[in-house]
């Protein structure tokens, strides 16, 4: 049971480290790389099921069931070298004749693997058992391992060649691809020489953890931060930065959630409007009107820099109040009141506002505070234009 258990550690720890890449994803040109990585993957666990198994029913000395089990185990193993190459060169993401002939290569393992399995069954050229029931590897095993070593070899070069043209992350994953082919490489040198050690499952499992570590968690890591900045992308604002519509709303959804679970206890909100905004527009033209908001927007952000700021039309926008700029919220609507009235007398940018708080016993939902600082703002709004 010692060879077997060996590719059942090898089974545990390849699921592990590889339930990520082991997931169904969808067949696109961006995941390419990840479905032959993937398919890969799954051969390569069919080749360790196949180890197993013929560590178990070779201690038994059922031979059929060997015989059968070890013809699958040599096309599982064939297959995840073409499979292993195919994944390599897509990874380089260049379609050059070298990468072609490695591909090509690694079918006429696979073709050579299969014929040889299949004459192996009327004539024993690959493996076949002695009258002691003892297994005997043949010629054609060895000639197969030849040339699976030099596909690995020949692919670890070519990775480390495609590395030499890039620097920094890219550079270092090439040259994980360049190693992880030279450890596979080694262990069926191993193989070769130890036909009863499971050499060839220890060297896909120490490559498949280069990869998961090296390759795969980082593509991870760029996959995630890319689809962070996405995600901000579609929660700002396009002209001024602060967040959008779309954030507002579900900064909303937020603020409901926490006052029914009781995680939120106070929150303020102030509500602005930009004075004069169409006339500018009408007598300067639109690119003076965006300037114009981009200044009153910055006029906000610089009063009430420790809160959220939503722009939620096109000269309105929204500042929500929590924590340490609730407590002093009075200080900080006050001074960016004198601010404005300065800005007034100047002749600058003129932001109406006004703030409202929550207030448990008459408030039944974020609009009832939303209303009264809209009051606020507009009252505000016609006292400035009073002025």
């Amino acid at each position: 049971m010692y060879y077997a258990s060996i590719g059942l550690i090898a089974i545990i720890v390849h699921v592990i480290i590889n339930f990520e890449a082991l997931r169904k994803v969808r067949k696109t040109s961006a995941n390419k790389v990840r479905l032959l990585y993937r398919e890969f993957l799954f051969v390569l666990l069919l080749y360790y099921v196949t180890d197993v198994l013929w560590g178990f029913f070779y201690e038994q000395r059922w031979l059929v069931l060997t015989f059968i089990d070890t013809t699958v185990y040599f096309a599982a193993m064939a297959l995840s070298v073409l499979l292993w190459t195919r994944a390599a060169v897509a990874f380089t993401g260049r379609k050059s004749k070298r990468g072609k002939l490695l591909i090509g290569f690694g079918w006429l393992i696979l073709v050579y693997q299969l014929t040889a399995l299949l004459v192996n069954i009327f004539f024993p050229v690959l493996f076949t058992f002695t009258g002691e029931k003892e297994y005997l590897a043949l010629p054609a095993r060895y000639v197969a391992l030849i040339l699976q070593m030099i596909l690995y070899v020949s692919t670890s070069i070519y990775s480390f060649v495609i590395s030499l043209r890039h620097d920094g992350a890219k550079r270092f994953s090439y040259r994980t691809i360049c190693g992880s082919s030279v450890v596979m490489a080694l262990f069926i040198f191993l193989q070769s020489l130890f036909p009863f050690m499971p050499f060839y499952a220890l060297g896909g499992l120490f490559s498949t953890c280069l990869i998961h570590t090296f390759v795969q968690k980082r593509k991870d890591t760029d996959y995630n931060n890319q689809l962070e900045m996405t995600n901000q992308k579609a929660y700002r604002d396009g002209l001024t930065g602060v967040k959008n519509k779309l954030a507002y709303l579900e900064a909303l959804s937020d603020i409901e959630t926490s006052l029914e679970n009781g995680s939120l206890k106070e929150y303020g909100v102030v509500v602005f409007d930009l004075n004069g905004l169409k006339i500018i527009n009408d007598t300067l033209g639109h690119e003076a009107g965006d300037e114009y908001i981009k200044t009153g927007c910055m006029l906000i952000c610089k009063q009430f820099k420790h809160s959220p700021v939503f722009r939620i039309g096109g000269d309105e926008f929204v500042a929500i109040l929590k924590g340490g700029d609730y407590e002093i919220r009075e200080e900080l609507e006050q001074a960016f009141r004198n601010t404005i009235d300065e800005n007034q007398k100047n002749g600058a940018v003129v932001v109406s506002s006004g703030l409202a708080i929550y207030q448990p016993e008459k408030d039944s939902s974020y609009n009832d505070v939303f209303k009264r600082a809209d009051e606020l703002m507009y009252k505000r709004k016609q006292a400035l234009k009073a002025m």
